[in-house]
């Protein structure tokens, strides 16, 4: 017997659910972890453009897409982390923005010539 196909629906479910809990909860970042955050963002954005580029494609495959927006995320932080030890760190967020947004971009094209072929 083949599964129930909910489409879009789970996803739209997590979104609202998220939406709702952050709006709740009301949380806040500890200032530590405030530089970090827009670059986890973008490097989760990345992801999820990839992934919907994958899946138009007909080639996602959910264990790399999360591999790839934990790693994305982490790995991004790191860089970030590193340059703040070193004492450059507004050039390295600079430049991890950089590459992440070149990426997003390209991923935004594939999906805008993927959807409407142009």
């Amino acid at each position: 017997m083949k599964g129930i196909r909910t489409g879009p629906l789970i996803p739209i479910l997590g979104l609202a659910a998220g939406i709702a809990a952050g709006v709740w909860l009301d949380p806040s970042v500890p200032t530590s972890l405030q530089p970090y955050l827009p670059i986890a963002v973008v490097a989760a954005l990345d992801a999820v453009f990839g992934g919907v580029r994958a899946r138009l494609d007909g080639i996602f495959d959910a264990k790399v897409f999360v591999v790839s927006f934990i790693s994305n995320v982490v790995v991004a932080a790191l860089i970030v982390f590193l340059g703040d030890q070193l004492g450059v760190g507004a050039q390295l967020s600079t430049a991890v923005i950089v590459v992440l947004g070149i990426r997003i971009f390209g991923n935004v094209a594939a999906i805008r010539r993927h959807l409407f072929r142009a």
